[in-house]
């Protein structure tokens, strides 16, 4: 049986813990005014790595949360990873020298392929993409945009330049606590032959446990936020759940 992660995701934004409702910036919920204290807390519980997505960044292009991504980065003894707004050599550099483990590349993979493809042949495993879709197609821009590219056809090619972790995010279950696509995500698996790991629609124990019993088809782990914030999935429980 292949390992499962749980992500426990903090969203950052005006130096916040924060939640959105499908990316929609205008639907947001505050959480708690300090995110070293949550990734701290989530490490505490049994959170074995930290997701931590720069809201900020990703609406402008660049990141902006570097500071406090450091202090997160430095406060827990565990891996972190990091997404929003990455689009340069210099973000990767500066931002893997603050201590971050693993960086997710989203809108520059379909927008900077020279630069996508670079990074993931200077830093490999150490670049994760964001496959962020809207009805199969890619969103962009913090999911301002939708691309013409599909989601597979992008994670089959990026897959032939050495990506070996994928980030899949369905958008329409983001923040909606309605589940997991999971047979979406299985497909996206099987199509790029690499480790892929959910994201969006986990709102329940169960959630996890299925998608865990994919992880020899590819299903890495999960990204959970919204379901940690509400109570309704104690990370803890789920850690000693998805490990059994």
């Amino acid at each position: 049986m292949s390992s499962f992660i749980i992500y426990p995701a903090i969203d950052i934004r005006d130096g916040k813990c924060v939640r959105l409702v499908q990316g929609d910036y205008n639907q947001e919920t505050v959480y708690n005014d300090d995110p070293v204290q949550v990734a701290l807390s989530w490490e505490k519980q049994g959170g074995t790595y930290v997701h931590l997505v720069d809201l900020d960044g990703a609406k402008a292009g660049h990141p902006v949360n570097d500071e406090l991504i450091g202090r997160i980065a430095s406060a827990v003894n565990v891996p972190v990873q990091v997404g929003g707004g990455l689009r340069t050599v210099a973000d990767v550099e500066r931002l893997l020298g603050l201590g971050v483990s693993r960086l997710i590349i989203g809108t520059a993979a379909i927008e900077d392929r020279v630069f996508t493809e670079e990074v993931l042949g200077r830093y490999g495993d150490k670049v994760a993409i964001g496959i962020d879709a809207r009805n199969g197609y890619v969103a962009t821009r913090g999911w301002l945009e939708t691309s013409e590219v599909q989601a597979e056809v992008l994670a089959k090619e990026l897959a032939a330049f050495g990506a070996e972790t994928f980030i899949f995010t369905d958008i329409s279950r983001d923040g909606m606590m309605q589940g997991p696509n999971v047979e979406a995500i299985v497909s996206l698996a099987k199509a790029s032959g690499r480790n892929v790991i959910a994201s969006g629609g986990v709102s329940v124990m169960d959630d996890l446990l299925r998608l865990s019993r994919h992880a020899d088809d590819g299903i890495g782990g999960a990204i959970v936020g919204k379901a940690l914030y509400t109570g309704s999935i104690d990370l803890s429980e789920a850690v000693r759940a998805v490990n059994k």
